[in-house]
């Protein structure tokens, strides 16, 4: 009689354990993941959580979107919860997160900066990357920008105006722009949508992929001045804009480089397990940035990793040491 009860009480734990095996991560599979991202990437982001939830559909994905460096403060002086943080410049996560919110980046991604308009626009017929400059200079046109103290799109539309200047040699070209484009700031970038939609504007300074993604017309500009090649690195860096820094008396100097979008897990996160089960998918080159990709924004398809020491075991292999 023993014998037969001992057999069953062994069998009984053997069955349990080869059930629980089959569970890679019980915790994650009902629970939440919180993502703050930057608002260009809100096209592509909202497709990969789509396609993520078809293999794990109990994972509920709550995203925050607003500028990378509002994104960033809410994490750094508001506290807020934060499982994934997406920005559309590494740098952010350098300047303001890291070492006490985060303490590694992953750059993922790139862009180039392009000025988008519509058939309402004024002179849209006669625009091209030839005469846009002085299109743009035009009394009666109405050009658009984002905050440069909340999104890096707006320190870039201003890094690219300077950039323009130099390279073509046009006196007082971006104080032009900048000052007239004032009272059409907005705090990131896909906001200026509705007032182009609205012709409230007729141009405006931004993302090559957001311009895709909504199927605007837009002038390509050189590589010289758009952002987009970092063997213009140095040339880039000969321009600057002054933002606000972590404490109200603090200024970075934010000076010009190649666009490279960064993400990184905040040391706030909740939701470990589900976080890396999201990172493992987003950043496989057959799955999240194939959707980058396909979405008009070029993935880094081995993503570099600024302090690849930190980065989890798990996330390790899809990613290079920089």
């Amino acid at each position: 009689m023993i014998k037969k009860w001992y057999y069953v009480l062994l069998w009984m734990i053997i069955a349990s354990c080869s059930q629980n095996s089959q569970v890679k991560n019980p915790d994650s599979l009902a629970s939440e993941l919180i993502i703050f991202h930057a608002g260009s990437v809100s096209v592509p982001v909202k497709e990969v959580i789509s396609e993520f939830n078809k293999e794990y559909p109990n994972i509920k994905v709550f995203t925050e979107i607003a500028g990378s460096l509002e994104c960033a403060r809410k994490i750094s002086d508001l506290k807020k919860p934060c499982d994934i943080f997406i920005s559309a410049d590494y740098k952010v996560i350098e300047n303001i997160l890291y070492p006490d919110y985060a303490n590694w980046i992953a750059q993922f991604a790139t862009n180039e900066m392009v000025v988008a308009y519509n058939d309402k626009s004024l002179y849209a017929n006669e625009i091209t990357d030839k005469n846009w400059t002085s299109i743009i200079a035009k009394p009666k046109v109405e050009i658009g920008r984002s905050e440069p103290n909340s999104d890096p799109c707006g320190y870039r539309t201003i890094h690219t105006l300077k950039l323009a200047e130099n390279f073509y040699k046009i006196s007082g070209l971006a104080n032009t722009i900048i000052q007239r484009s004032a009272k059409n700031i907005r705090p990131k970038e896909v906001d200026l949508l509705a007032l182009l939609e609205t012709n409230n504007i007729d141009y405006l300074f931004i993302y090559k992929s957001v311009a895709v993604q909504h199927k605007l017309k837009y002038i390509e500009l050189p590589d010289e001045i758009n952002l987009s090649n970092r063997d213009f690195n140095e040339q880039y860096n000969t321009v600057f804009v002054n933002l606000k820094g972590k404490t109200p008396n603090e200024q970075i100097e934010q000076r010009g480089e190649a666009i490279i979008y960064g993400l990184t897990m905040p040391m706030n996160g909740q939701n470990k397990n589900a976080t890396i089960l999201f990172l493992q998918f987003l950043l496989n080159p057959e799955k999240g940035l194939k959707i980058f990709d396909k979405e008009g924004q070029k993935p880094i398809l081995k993503p570099k990793a600024i302090k690849f020491d930190n980065i989890p075991d798990e996330l390790k292999k899809l990613v290079e040491e920089k």
